[in-house]
């Protein structure tokens, strides 16, 4: 992004549900920006009045937001791109309709535009709606093909100034059965592990609980499992970043991807949030079923940071 890196940016991004926008948004925030998402187009002109934070503003902005208008927010990003002490940019998180349409389907949630039919008629209302936001975009970015950790990664090639880079980890459990997933740098196996599966009791719950989790570690193989990731992954950390890297995508996998994969990732971005790195993990199986108890990613910040 270049620009004069005295003057305070705000991010405003959008696109059409399930394009990407809060994995954006997320990971705007970990590259030190600050982020609000779902905010009213009217409350913006108000809310830009405060100082603002050195890393900048991200706003997120959809046909969610109980005002918005295709007219409303370009008006808006008009009038502030006549302001001196900004600078602005519209990024736009474009995706194909099959794509959009295939999401839909895996996650079985409803297109807020069309809550009581198909996603379909939606998504095709939604793409029309947003075409001339879409040609007024600073920034596109299609993810049709694009995995979340890739979509981070572009995110931070584009919007991360060079004094502010860092290599980000995302953590990433997931299911052998479904397949290895695609982009990881690493992969780590914990199908050895004792498998809450065959508890009738922690069957349905997930690698976030905390029965499930001592149930796995009543498997005396688990402590020298997580430090020995952990310390390999101290050890290769550095060296990808002095190489460059601003992203690394690390695979946990087993059998089912919804109980011991998810515990070892959470356990291993614990340990290397506590030194320092700034993690972020995702459960893709967790994500698909639906089991997740709130946000689908969660960030660890790292001793400065926070956990969402």
């Amino acid at each position: 992004m270049s620009q004069d890196s005295t003057i305070p940016r705000v991010i405003v991004v959008t696109g059409p549900s399930g394009a990407g926008r809060t994995t954006a948004i997320n990971a705007l925030e970990d590259f030190g920006v600050e982020a609000i998402d779902n905010i009213p187009i009217s409350l913006i002109p108000r809310l830009l009045q405060a100082p603002i934070a050195p890393g900048g503003i991200a706003l997120g902005v959809d046909v969610r937001n109980r005002d918005f208008g295709v007219p409303a927010l370009l008006d808006l990003i008009a009038a502030l791109r006549t302001r001196e002490d900004i600078s602005v940019e519209l990024l736009f998180l474009d995706c194909g309709k099959d794509a959009l349409i295939r999401r839909f389907s895996e996650t079985r949630r409803r297109h807020p535009l069309s809550p009581d039919t198909t996603p379909e008629d939606g998504i095709a209302r939604e793409i029309a709606l947003l075409e001339p936001v879409r040609a007024a975009a600073d920034s596109l970015i299609d993810t049709t093909a694009t995995s979340p950790h890739d979509l981070r990664a572009e995110i931070a090639h584009r919007f991360t100034r060079p004094s502010e880079a860092r290599l980000t980890v995302s953590l990433l459990s997931f299911s052998y059965k479904r397949g290895l997933p695609q982009g990881a740098d690493m992969i780590f196996d914990c199908r050895f592990l004792r498998n809450p599966h065959w508890d009738e009791s922690l069957r349905s719950l997930t690698g976030l609980s905390g029965d499930v989790r001592a149930y796995i570690a009543e498997d005396a193989r688990l402590a020298p499992f997580l430090r020995q990731i952990t310390e390999l992954l101290e050890f290769l950390l550095p060296a990808h970043r002095e190489e460059g890297k601003a992203h690394i995508t690390v695979g946990i996998g087993c059998t089912g991807g919804q109980h011991r994969s998810v515990a070892v990732t959470e356990s291993v971005a614990a340990a290397l949030a506590e030194t320092g790195w700034q993690v972020s993990t995702e459960h893709r199986e967790l994500e698909r079923r639906g089991l997740l108890p709130g946000d689908e990613q969660f960030a660890h910040g790292g001793k400065d940071g926070r956990r969402l």
